[in-house]
């Protein structure tokens, strides 16, 4: 990819939402980009480093790692309604690296369900990659998913322009 191939706002996401029993969602999100596949792996895969790009997370600790699965420490932070509010979630994240999948669990944390995948494919066209997200969560006892629902579409928007961007900034400091 060259830097001329990427123009900033050309980019396409697609977002559903359902609502599933008992205040669970499920969300899912694709964005459409120009970037290979390698680049966006590398920025998700550097597990550490994702509190530096990705708004609202303040923080993503490696606690172990055995072969393809990680165990991860991840808190997120937002404002909502004027009140800071902030989330704690131990996951187990598997790397699948040949279908580059990363699916992730909740151990523990502040959520009832918090599980989901990171997938990224080749585009039709043959011309850069989609990078899908699938999040299904349902919020503790007292934090109603109802009323974060507009907030949880904003954040997954955000994130995956935040992923794309730091994954072209990778593939430019390769480029040049």
């Amino acid at each position: 990819m060259k830097n001329k191939d990427f123009e900033k706002g050309k980019n396409t996401i697609e977002q559903t939402m359902e609502v599933l029993p008992a205040g669970t969602r499920r969300l899912a999100a694709q964005l459409s980009t120009p970037l290979e596949i390698c680049y966006l792996w590398e920025v998700l895969t550097s597990y550490e480093k994702l509190s530096e790009f990705i708004p609202n997370l303040l923080s993503s600790e490696v606690l172990s790692r055995v072969e393809n699965q990680i165990f991860l420490k991840q808190i997120g932070s937002q404002e909502f309604l004027g009140f800071n509010f902030s989330a704690e979630v131990f996951i187990k994240l598997i790397e699948d690296r040949s279908n580059a999948v990363l699916s992730f669990s909740l151990i523990k944390g502040d959520f009832r369900k918090f599980e989901g995948s990171w997938k990224i494919k080749e585009s039709s066209t043959g011309n850069g990659s989609s990078l899908i997200y699938e999040l299904i969560v349902q919020g503790c006892f007292g934090m109603p998913v109802t009323l974060i629902e507009k907030h949880l579409r904003k954040n997954l928007t955000t994130n995956l322009l935040a992923v794309e961007k730091a994954a072209f900034e990778i593939c430019s400091q390769k480029i040049n």
